[in-house]
This record gives structure tokens, C-alpha cells and sequence, in this order.
């Protein structure tokens, strides 16, 4: 059995302090998204850290506000990936994560990360993967001339934008949409998307099949 498999099988018990750790490069809006959700119940979850790796994220200041512990880890001048991301994975181990969020961490997560939280890293993608993964998704949704794009929210693995899916929401594109108009309308169901995935990660009401994240109805909180 997997790493990601066995960690999967187990139940909600697996995260009995349900303290979130969320990563961001930029403005931190999908961060907003998580502190709303958790302000206004819908979030079940307590940030315990954000790291950024940019000093100028504006996500730094949105967690401040919120009172919630921040770190910057530049990522530069590390003589690898695999030791920045250890130091990262120390860092949230520190504070007993149990969950880690990339909300708009513009970083590929390496093994060490993903070793040491085995399906237990969420990533968001502006599009409905497996179509159009990695960078500049709105991009490649109109050049392909699709109608409907979307938001993917997925466990994270080694493969890029390939781990199980947790959540989906479909966004038309428009004919005259342009790449800011239609991210715009996708960034409304990601902060929609993002806090429903988390929630039915924390809540282990679910297991993998595969590639595919499944739910099991019954467990899930009413």
C-alpha cells in the first residue's frame, strides 16, 4: 500500500487538531477564503502558520490581521529544492500541522514535503484538470477555444496538478472573456472550492480509488 493510500484509510482521528498550514506566493485571496470560512463556521480548522516564500506577499498581512503566526522562507539560495522544502516541512511539523494548504504558492512542492504530509497537502488549480495543468491555465482554456473552465481543488503528489480531485465547480467562458475576465470569475468559485475541500479532508469522509477522491456521503458532517 501507498503512503497515500494508507494515510487515506483512516478516519477523521487523523487530524484530531484540525490546524491548517497554509503556503502563499502572492495577494493571499484563497488565504481570505479559509480565515471567512473558519470565522463564519463553515470551516471546521485553525491556521497555525502561513508561510510565504516573497517578504512582499500580500497574504502576510491578511494573516496578521487575523492574527495568525506568518514566516517568510525565501526560497532562494538554497543549494536544493529538497532542502527548502524539508525546512518548510519542519516548519509546519513544528506546529503540528496536520493539513497543508497551497493557496497560491507559485513553488512546485518536492518529496520532502509530500513525504511528510502523504494525502494531506491541498493545492487549487483555475481550471478542471486533468485539462490544461501547470501555468497560465486561463490561458489555455481560450486558446483551445473551450467553453467551460472551471476550479480544481486536488491532494497534491509528485506528478504536477495530478493528484485526486476533491472538489470542482465549472465556470462558462464567455465569448469575448479575455484571460483576467475569466480568471476573475474563477477566482468567485475558488474561494467557494477551497474551504468545502479542506473541510472533507479534515473530516476523512472519504477514500481513494485510484486517482479519484470519493466521498462517502454518510460520514460526511450534516
Amino acid at each position: 500500500m501507498s503512503a497515500v493510500s494508507a494515510a487515506a484509510s483512516s478516519k477523521a482521528d487523523r487530524f484530531p487538531d484540525r490546524r491548517l498550514g497554509v503556503l502563499i506566493s502572492g495577494r493571499g485571496s484563497n488565504l481570505q477564503a479559509l480565515i471567512d470560512a473558519i470565522e463564519d463556521g463553515r470551516l471546521d480548522a485553525r491556521i497555525a502558520v502561513v508561510i510565504s516564500n516573497r517578504d512582499d506577499a500580500g497574504g502576510l498581512e491578511r494573516a496578521r490581521r487575523a492574527g495568525i503566526d506568518t514566516l517568510v522562507r525565501d526560497h532562494r539560495g538554497w543549494p536544493s529544492r529538497d532542502e527548502y522544502d524539508s525546512m518548510l516541512a519542519e516548519d509546519l511539523r513544528s506546529r503540528n500541522v496536520g493539513v497543508v494548504c497551497l493557496a497560491g504558492f507559485m513553488r512546485r512542492v518536492g518529496l520532502p514535503l509530500i513525504e511528510a504530509f502523504p494525502a494531506a497537502i491541498v493545492n487549487i488549480h483555475p481550471s478542471l484538470l486533468p485539462a490544461f495543468p501547470g501555468l497560465d491555465a486561463q490561458r489555455q482554456a481560450l486558446a483551445h477555444g473551450v467553453r467551460v473552465s472551471g476550479v480544481t481543488v486536488h491532494l497534491v503528489t509528485a506528478e504536477l496538478d495530478a493528484g485526486p480531485i476533491i472538489v470542482q465547480r465549472a465556470v462558462q467562458v464567455l465569448e469575448h472573456d479575455t484571460e483576467e475576465t475569466l480568471a476573475a470569475r474563477i477566482l468567485v468559485e475558488e474561494h467557494k472550492a477551497f474551504p468545502e475541500a479542506v473541510q472533507r479532508v479534515l473530516d476523512g469522509a472519504w477514500t481513494l480509488d485510484g486517482r479519484r477522491f470519493v466521498a462517502r456521503p454518510q460520514d460526511l458532517r450534516p
